[in-house]
């Protein structure tokens, strides 16, 4: 996310002035496979292809317990972070009906932040709280779901949107996540983006109290009583769900720079881009999450004093070099990269 000087320092200082507190950081690709231990357990493998971040604990089937307990390493920065984070992978599709993966880049340098500008691929997390003692970090054993893979029709821009990048280094990244009228989208961008597209995901804020978990992984949260929350908001909670959790967001960079050639996109004239469920409006775009912090060291970052930090509540943090030697093995052994007759697991 990159803020013009005058709207970022602005938007800010009116936030950091109102105690909110904005964990942000990077996490390095774990894997890239068809596996999904949420919607899928014990599959592999799964139907479509994930691209996973966090710790070495993910596999086709990932116990309900407390998965920080079970991980040994992880590829974010917070080193008590092994939550693992997954979303579908975005593929090109060129006109000779041939597609290749396209790669994820690192995030833009914030909050004085290296380790996010260094990833290898991989996602940027953020957790926000309107203040201190005002949301109820996840337990362990949480997880949930975001989005639905079948969807092909508008929903939600402000929970599930695209980013297209007007020039290099995050060109017109002017404006909070999925708000800005002309380069967000709630598909994929019709027109060749020169900078890039970015794909933002939003979580719901309220939580039953509950349950860690529910039969299609959405039940036991829900979005407050108004609708959803927009970035660096939350509104009020409804009955059935009373409890104010983070609001949590996924953000990828996609870099289609390489695929900017509209000689190459499909004859029709139509955007070249789909995910890797076989999506090419972008509508189905999800996000899966398996809570595994550490101890209380999420709910230090959201009782923090107000910060706009990677390591608010005093995270322990780690170097990446640490983070980029966390892997796991194999468990579908197939190729990811290269060029395509169909999308992986297309057909099944």
């Amino acid at each position: 996310m990159r803020w013009s000087a005058l709207v970022f320092a602005g938007a800010v200082e009116a936030q950091f002035s109102a105690g909110l507190n904005h964990l942000r950081f990077g996490c390095s690709q774990i894997t890239i496979e068809r596996l999904d231990p949420l919607v899928n357990p014990g599959m592999f493998p799964t139907p479509h292809m994930h691209q996973v971040v966090g710790g070495n604990a993910f596999n086709a089937s990932m116990p309900g317990t407390d998965i920080s307990t079970i991980a040994t390493c992880t590829t974010c920065g917070p080193a008590d972070d092994f939550s693992n984070y997954w979303t579908a992978n975005l593929y090109f599709r060129a006109r000779n009906g041939s597609y290749k993966r396209v790669p994820q880049i690192p995030n833009r340098f914030l909050f004085n932040d290296r380790f996010t500008t260094q990833t290898s691929g991989g996602v940027t997390v953020y957790y926000i709280a309107p203040s201190k003692n005002t949301v109820t970090a996840f337990k362990p054993g949480f997880r949930m779901f975001v989005g639905d893979p079948m969807r092909r029709e508008k929903l939600y821009k402000s929970q599930s949107c695209f980013r297209c990048y007007s020039g290099a280094n995050f060109g017109g990244d002017n404006q909070a996540p999925c708000s800005d009228a002309k380069l967000d989208f709630e598909g994929f961008p019709p027109q060749p983006c020169p900078g890039g597209i970015r794909s933002n995901v939003l979580y719901p804020t309220c939580w039953d109290g509950k349950n860690l978990d529910s039969p299609n992984h959405k039940d036991h949260v829900a979005y407050p009583s108004s609708g959803p929350s927009n970035f660096l908001s939350t509104g009020n909670c409804p009955a059935s769900h009373p409890v104010k959790i983070p609001q949590l967001m996924l953000e990828i960079v996609w870099d289609t720079t390489a695929f900017n050639n509209k000689a190459d996109w499909p004859a029709d004239g139509s955007q070249p881009f789909e995910l890797s469920t076989g999506d090419k409006t972008g509508y189905g775009q999800h996000g899966d999450y398996v809570f595994g912090w550490k101890g209380d060291a999420l709910q230090r970052a959201m009782d923090d004093k107000g910060c706009f930090s990677a390591t608010c509540g005093n995270q322990k943090t780690q170097d990446i070099s640490a983070a980029k030697k966390c892997t796991i093995r194999k468990t579908v052994n197939e190729e990811v990269d290269g060029w395509f007759e169909k999308v992986p697991g297309e057909g099944m």
